[in-house]
């Protein structure tokens, strides 16, 4: 056993371990149901009324465009969740989107989903397509497009059309992803139609099925616009783009051909340079992590209200998910609520920055001994994860956080250490850091310690979540008590006395909505993460993120900036 190999003290016979297991798995069978019912997209209806204009569905087509035996690893899946009501709901912001292999190369696919309001884009659908050309921007992945939209949806008009995250968007990144190399190829397997049009037309490869439209305006549009009426196949079907205005390169007589045709296409593009990472050679069997990964659902209690209070060793985390459950900890005995250090996963050279959760004893400068609280950043962590950063982005080591935190340490004593600018030095460091970053949330991310734990606005090339994960300015309990306390003084200065059941009444309502809206899935319906994954298949998550990363060969010079020292 190495010297750097990881030590697990898991008692799998605990009642914690047992009680902690079970909850998990509950909350994992709901979230799976509720995963299984977005994927049947607009119902049974609407799938069958796609099979009778004979076109597969948007899943349909990519379980035939995949490898076989190998697994679509979807991104987004809970967008829009629970949103749009008012207008019957927008399963998965109706489109698909995620990583897949193709002829041996990774792909990132972008589905639309005809069965859910023919395609239409919602607002949440112009950003989860841009979410995912982002990633392809910042990896270098190459991308297909299968085409199956009327555009944009009409009466959410004016959020889907003129912002920087909207439909106008996905264009521009299409010219950005062409001038950057790229590979981006279309099928257009239905309508195509408006601004939508441009999508396939600026991708180096179009594709179109028989039956297919596409056009800036379909017939209904030009015959009331200007007064001519033709068919859909006159104005835009595939026989017109193929051989009169020879906008598409490729016209094929079925989704099943037009999909083989793209296969042909994928299997004969170049092989670009990878990344410089270090990859070490690795077995799947033997290089395994030493620990089985599912003794990771017992790690946390569920319950919203241990969100910010679960405690437990880090550790056992770390080596359920490294090769061979081997790390070199950086400076272990100092900063210690702040766990930084190298290991390898699935072969890649990473550097690992996690919140411990365990209470730590410390011994100040002055000598002074004490426990500090786990999942809180004190200095002398946030100095130890800066420089921790530096040294990655010196050597070209991705960086993987691993969020359970409840922010950075307040009162007097953390004020007299400095902790305002030590926190300034890790969240600049983070900032500027320029190898891949790729953040795994598994409890609650609080406060400014979700920004230096590389949150969502620091540009993590993916970001992950467990169901158990919790994201908010601050924890239930403590938000909770606060906005009580605001709304009670509100009421009585407008004279209204409360009784305490009134209070108690008051508390519940702005408790379960608060926790409501930290719950995770609140969150992936708004794309603040990519993917709400099993705990027990984290370890895969992140080695096809990393996967994704070492697709990018340029890692630009890191600069940090100043850093207040």
């Amino acid at each position: 056993m190495s010297a750097s190999t990881l030590k697990s003290s898991i008692n799998r016979d605990s009642p914690d371990f047992q009680k902690n297991t079970r909850r998990i798995i509950e909350l994992l069978t709901e979230i799976k149901n509720q995963d299984e019912q977005i994927r049947q997209g607009g119902g049974a209806k609407a799938i069958e009324s796609q099979h009778k204009k004979g076109r597969l569905t948007a899943r349909e087509r990519i379980a035939k465009l995949i490898d076989p035996r190998t697994y679509f690893f979807e991104l987004g899946t809970f967008a829009a969740f629970e949103m749009y009501e008012e207008w019957g709901g927008a399963p998965s912001a109706g489109t698909i989107t995620g990583l897949a292999r193709i002829c041996g190369r990774l792909f990132m696919v972008i589905a639309n989903d005809a069965t859910v309001k023919a395609g239409a884009f919602f607002p949440m659908t112009a950003k989860k397509v841009i979410r995912a050309q982002n990633i392809a921007i910042e990896s270098k992945i190459p991308t297909i497009y299968l085409v199956d939209s009327s555009g944009i949806f009409l009466p959410l008009q004016e959020d889907v059309f003129p912002d920087t995250d909207d439909f106008g968007r996905v264009f521009r990144n299409n010219a950005v992803m062409s001038a950057m190399g790229i590979p981006q190829l279309t099928a257009i397997m239905g309508m195509c139609v408006a601004g939508g049009a441009y999508l396939p037309v600026m991708t180096d490869h179009i594709l179109m099925t028989e039956g297919s439209g596409l056009f800036l305006a379909g017939p209904a549009l030009v015959e009331a616009a200007i007064g001519q009426k033709y068919s859909a196949e006159e104005l835009g079907g595939a026989t017109m783009h193929a051989e009169i205005s020879g906008t598409v390169d490729f016209k094929e007589p079925n989704d099943h051909l037009c999909l083989a045709r793209l296969r042909s296409l994928v299997g004969k593009l170049g092989h670009p340079a990878r990344a410089p990472f270090d990859r070490a050679h690795y077995d799947a069997e033997k290089d395994a992590p030493k620990y089985s990964a599912n003794d990771l659902y017992a790690l946390l209690d569920p319950d919203p209200a241990r969100a910010s209070t679960n405690t437990y060793d880090t550790h056992e985390l770390i080596a359920r998910l490294v090769d061979r459950s081997e790390f070199d900890e950086y400076k272990p005995d100092y900063g210690r609520t702040v766990l930084c250090g190298y290991a390898r996963i699935g072969g890649f050279a990473v550097g690992i920055v996690a919140n411990q959760k365990q209470h730590q004893p410390h011994t100040s400068h002055t000598g002074e001994k004490r426990i500090e609280f786990g999942g809180v950043i004190y200095a002398e962590s946030a100095d130890k994860a800066a420089r921790f950063i530096l040294d990655c982005n010196q050597n070209l080591i991705p960086l993987i956080f691993i969020h359970d935190v409840n922010g950075f340490m307040v009162g007097r004593d953390a004020e007299w250490t400095g902790i305002i600018r030590s926190g300034a030095k890790m969240v600049a460091a983070v900032s500027n850091s320029t190898v891949p970053k790729i953040t795994v949330i598994v409890g609650g991310s609080f406060g400014a310690g979700n920004y230096a734990m590389c949150g969502k606005a620091y540009d993590p090339r993916f970001i992950f979540a467990w169901p158990t994960a919790r994201y908010a300015v601050m924890s239930g309990a403590s938000a909770a008590g606060t906005l009580v306390e605001i709304r009670i003084r509100t009421l009585e200065r407008g004279g209204h006395k409360l009784s305490d059941d009134e209070k108690q009444e008051i508390r519940a309502n702005i408790q379960a909505t608060y926790d409501a809206q930290t719950d995770i899935r609140y969150a992936a319906a708004r794309l603040w993460v990519d993917a709400v994954i099993d705990p027990a298949k984290t370890r895969e998550a992140i080695l096809i993120a990393l996967e994704a990363a070492s697709h990018n060969p340029v890692i630009e010079r890191f600069h940090p900036g100043v850093l207040q020292t």
